[in-house]
């Protein structure tokens, strides 16, 4: 499916439509013009092909809802089929009725729990901009935990937040635990503690954080030029290639080689300011750009 749409890098007017990601992009340089676009395709599914027969999907099942939105529920618009208003016996019987269908789909400690994890979840993906992937994983996540008690003695926003971390690092996006921390409101100690025991327990390998991903996203907040953010990718794959980054924070020496290609594009930064941006000290920077200058023979 195609429109007209004009490219604002290449000018091109031929964008493509992905239906499975949701993306509009540019069919010459890529450029994404809208994500999430309204679903175009027909709305029901042919399960038997002898028959023809063409049944609705429904609503799609995920395991972000503590029943994976599979029970029905009582509307809450308070008028019958033909938009006319209920009368107040009518009326009291269906708020009688929202009520035990509520209470019937939570009438378990485990139910309770995961509507709470959930609703909490709910909330913290839109501060944190997290996508669908993403949530679903959490809550993979979070239902294993629940199922090994691991959740039982701690609170559920601490192994909340442990799982959302645990399943940004294995999407490869780039929240880091500051961030993690800063919207959930609990402290470092106890989410560590948590994310080392579902790690162990759920016997998960984490993959390592990609620097360049740290490099992009440290110079977007710091507002850096873009020949400086090609300079200081230029730098870090050199040192991954010859493995000087391996033991290191990758917050930290992405922040050391974007300010030390900032010096040498002549950009005006200071190190209090990469540091902010970074989440790390002044002091690690001051470190790491002693340690590269020796390494690297930078001046």
């Amino acid at each position: 499916m195609q429109t007209s749409i004009l490219c604002s890098a290449c000018k091109n007017d031929r964008p493509i439509t992905d239906p499975e990601s949701g993306e509009l992009v540019c069919s010459c340089c890529g450029l994404v013009f809208a994500d999430k676009v309204a679903e175009g395709r027909a709305e029901w599914r042919n399960f038997d092909f002898e028959k023809n027969d063409r049944v609705r999907t429904g609503s799609p099942a995920s395991l972000a809802y503590h029943d994976m939105g599979l029970s029905t529920v009582i509307g809450k618009t308070n008028s019958d089929s033909s938009g006319r208003k209920l009368d107040s016996s009518m009326l009291s019987t269906i708020q009688r009725l929202r009520t035990w269908d509520f209470r019937t789909q939570a009438h378990t400690a485990a139910d309770r729990n995961l509507i709470r994890a959930f609703n909490e979840l709910d909330r913290v993906k839109d501060k944190l901009g997290l996508s669908d992937a993403i949530i679903e994983k959490t809550a993979y996540i979070y239902r294993k935990a629940q199922e090994k008690q691991l959740v039982r003695g701690r609170s559920i926003s601490s192994i909340l937040a442990a799982a959302i971390y645990i399943a940004c690092r294995e999407m490869s996006a780039s929240r880091s635990l500051a961030e993690v921390i800063e919207i959930t409101n609990v402290k470092r100690k106890i989410i560590t503690r948590s994310y080392r025991l579902l790690v162990s327990e759920l016997d998960i390998k984490m993959p390592l954080v990609d620097p360049m991903k740290c490099v992009a996203k440290i110079a977007n907040k710091a507002r850096l030029s873009e020949k400086t953010k090609r300079m200081a990718m230029s730098t870090m794959s050199d040192l991954t290639r010859k493995e000087i980054s391996a033991g290191k924070g990758p917050m930290g020496l992405a922040a050391t080689v974007l300010y030390l290609s900032c010096l040498r594009n002549g950009e005006h930064v200071t190190q209090k300011d990469i540091a902010e941006a970074a989440g790390v000290t002044e002091v690690t920077i001051r470190n790491r750009v002693k340690d590269l200058k020796i390494r690297l023979g930078l001046n």
